[in-house]
């Protein structure tokens, strides 16, 4: 498929040398991550209460959710190779801490004008873990869309009885430094489904 192909050569130029090349990629990137998160999400900012619970994944960004405006980081699956590739190229981010069972790594890339992404590889590829089995089934890719929040499980309830969709867990999950995160697979056009992920960040210490 054309479009996997993109995605997948925009994923690899992430670690070129010329950082021209790799903000080029990153805006390829986020064009597609914006359609996949427009498809799966535009109905809920119409709902006034959820779009009061979202925030901006930059803390610098200023941005007034709604329909047509939608804050969002893209969720990028990567080899393991190739997560070190694109690591380097940018500077070597720190590492986030995942908790063991998610059998993952990830670290933040950010581009200008808001293009805020999650690098993700599996531990194991050959493990059970979320990445590992996207990673088998479907190759490098958009693996996710993610949204903070300020109550992971209020927007979840909000998402549940307003607009029936189904969580992957019952309350907020402990995920990457600290946060709380739940999860939705959104169906979209053609039979496809988008996975988004809720974040709600870590209590201030």
């Amino acid at each position: 498929m054309a479009e996997g192909r993109d995605v997948a050569e925009s994923i690899s130029r992430l670690a070129d040398p010329d950082a021209t090349k790799r903000r080029a990629a990153a805006r390829q990137l986020y064009l597609a991550g914006a359609a996949l998160c427009l498809a799966a999400t535009r109905g809920w900012f119409r709902d006034a209460e959820f779009c009061e619970l979202v925030r901006p994944p930059s803390v610098d960004a200023t941005v007034k959710p709604g329909p047509d405006n939608i804050p969002f980081s893209i969720g990028v699956a990567v080899r393991p190779e190739n997560f070190q590739k694109i690591r380097i190229a940018n500077g070597a981010p720190q590492l986030a801490d995942v908790p063991p069972d998610q059998d993952a790594m990830e670290f933040e890339l950010r581009f200008g004008d808001g293009e805020d992404f999650d690098i993700l590889t599996a531990r194991d590829t050959d493990g059970a873990g979320a990445i590992a089995r996207y990673l088998m089934k479907f190759g490098e890719g958009i693996q996710q869309i993610e949204i903070s929040v300020t109550s992971v499980n209020r927007a979840t309830d909000i998402l549940r009885t307003r607009f029936g969709i189904t969580s992957v867990y019952p309350e907020a999950h402990a995920g990457a430094d600290g946060t709380r995160v739940n999860f939705f697979l959104v169906p979209v056009a053609e039979g496809r489904r988008v996975l988004i992920e809720l974040v709600e960040a870590a209590p201030k210490k």
